[in-house]
C-alpha cells in the first residue's frame, strides 16, 4: 500500500513539474515576441473612405511630418524616447516633435487608442497618421520612415 502511495506522489510531482516547465516556456516565448516587437514602427492603414481622425488638439505641423510622443512623468522609458526623437529631429529639421502628457491629455490618448507608454506616432503635414509604435522607437527606423514621408514615397 505504501508503495502505491509513493508511486502516486511521484506521478503527481512529475505532472506538476512538467506543467510548470510548460508554463515557463510559454511565458518566455511570449516575452521574446513582445520584446522584439517593442519599439518597431508599424505602418498604419491609410483609408480615404474612413472618416478623418480629429488631430486639431495635437499641435501638428502643417509644413511637414510631426512625431507625436505620448509620455507621463512616471514613465521611465519615455526619457529614452525623447532622446531618440530629439536626435532624429536634429538630423531632419523639417520634422516637428510634439510630446503629450497622457495624464493631461486623456481624450487625445483615448482617441488614438494609446494603451501603453511610451507610444509614438508619425503624422504627415495633412494630419494623417502613417506610423505608430509602442516602446522606445529605433532611431534608424524612425529616420527612414520620416525620410520616406519627406520624399513623398509612402505606400498609401
Amino acid at each position: 500500500m505504501e508503495l502505491q502511495e509513493n508511486g502516486a506522489l511521484v506521478s503527481t510531482l512529475i505532472v506538476a513539474v512538467a506543467a510548470t516547465a510548460a508554463a515557463l516556456g510559454a511565458a518566455s516565448a511570449v516575452g521574446v515576441v513582445v520584446n522584439r516587437r517593442s519599439g518597431t514602427l508599424r505602418q498604419t492603414a491609410l483609408n480615404d473612405a474612413a472618416p478623418r481622425q480629429d488631430t486639431s488638439d495635437l499641435g501638428l505641423s502643417d509644413t511637414g511630418p510631426t512625431i507625436v510622443h505620448f509620455s507621463a512623468e512616471w514613465c521611465g522609458p519615455c526619457a529614452a524616447v525623447r532622446r531618440v526623437v530629439d536626435q532624429v529631429c536634429a538630423a531632419l529639421p523639417e520634422v516637428a516633435h510634439v510630446e503629450l502628457d497622457l495624464d493631461a491629455n486623456p481624450a487625445a490618448a483615448k482617441r488614438l487608442s494609446v494603451l501603453s507608454l511610451p507610444t509614438t506616432f508619425i503624422f504627415d503635414a495633412d494630419g494623417r497618421q502613417h506610423y505608430r509604435t509602442a516602446g522606445v522607437p529605433k532611431g534608424p527606423e524612425l529616420q527612414a520612415a520620416l525620410q520616406s514621408l519627406l520624399a513623398g514615397k509612402t505606400s498609401d
